[in-house]
């Protein structure tokens, strides 16, 4: 069939992670647990970094940053899945899909950065304390936090744009369970090499560039480290940074089998994908701040602020 006589595409089906019913059930109560847990520990931790004085410092003014990234992340994809669980038929508008390309690269594009200004503040915090205070003021924090949400604005507008002005006629089956750009790119009606160059090419400055600043950085911690003279300053600057590199392993080590080898298969693609989309959001605010002996205090504090208001 010629091209002119294919309509053009209004919705897509998603295809999900499987057809059976009995493991979309299963998935369903996985993503739902996963979804809460990912709700509530965010805004915890949000609430907590707001509310709690002695939190009022950079490492947890990014936190906070990385915890409504992680928030409105999950919250664009999640949903919409858990729903799409209960449906024989899984359709999203064009429209629909279009926003949810453009919201995912947003606020994923968001936390990479956002990585990589907390490994610098760790980087100035261990490495240089003396003019850490000097160098990371409140001003300079607002600078990098806006930064970092304004490149991921400016690289999802890139992406998008590449992705969404090829035609898309014929075939609407996208083998994912949420909208996707490198799972879009095989139903477009005409040559994806220019789209897929240019998603590569941020990838190149939204994954890799960042990662290596990361690995620089804990670098230079790592060697730090060494050379203190105390073992218990040792502990805490391990425990400090330990978290944060957990987080960069599993959301950047996804990431890039994503977007930068973009030909692995498409089962591969959409079980990587659940890891950076759906299980490190929730990860995040476990593994890198509630367990933290800060965060834990202010819990504790806000819990006995509670019962002295019942009381």
């Amino acid at each position: 069939m010629s091209q002119a006589n294919q309509t053009w595409v209004t919705e897509f089906l998603l295809l999900g992670l499987s057809d059976d019913p009995q493991t979309q059930v299963l998935l369903f109560v996985l993503f739902l647990t996963v979804y809460v847990a990912t709700v509530l520990g965010s805004l915890l931790l949000i609430c907590l970094v707001l509310t709690d004085s002695q939190l009022h410092t950079p490492m947890y003014f990014f936190l906070a940053n990385l915890s409504m990234a992680d928030l409105f992340f999950s919250t664009n994809i999640v949903p919409q899945a858990i729903v799409h669980m209960l449906t024989r038929r899984k359709v999203i508008s064009f429209m629909g899909c279009a926003t949810q390309i453009f919201l995912f690269l947003i606020f994923g594009s968001t936390q990479c950065d956002l990585l990589a200004v907390m490994s610098y503040d760790r980087y100035l915090a261990i490495c240089d304390p003396m003019h850490y205070p000097s160098i990371m003021t409140w001003k300079v924090c607002g600078h990098l936090a806006l930064g970092c949400w304004v490149s991921g604005l400016v690289a999802s507008l890139v992406d998008t744009t590449f992705t969404l002005q090829l035609p898309y006629q014929g075939d609407n089956k996208i083998a994912h369970f949420f909208c996707e750009a490198p799972a879009l790119l095989p139903l477009a009606s005409a040559d994806t090499h220019q789209a897929e160059t240019a998603i590569f090419l941020m990838g190149v400055v939204i994954l890799l560039a960042p990662v290596s600043f990361i690995l620089a950085s804990y670098g230079s911690i790592i060697v730090t480290v060494i050379r203190m003279k105390t073992t218990s300053g040792r502990l805490k600057a391990f425990s400090t940074c330990g978290s944060h590199l957990l987080v960069v392993i599993l959301f950047y080590g996804t990431g890039i089998i994503s977007y930068m080898i973009p030909k692995s298969s498409k089962n591969q693609g959409k079980l990587v994908s659940v890891f950076y989309a759906v299980i490190n959001p929730m990860l995040n605010p476990l593994i890198y701040s509630l367990r933290n002996k800060d965060v834990k205090r202010a819990l504790r504090n806000a819990v006995n602020r509670g019962k002295l208001h019942r009381t």
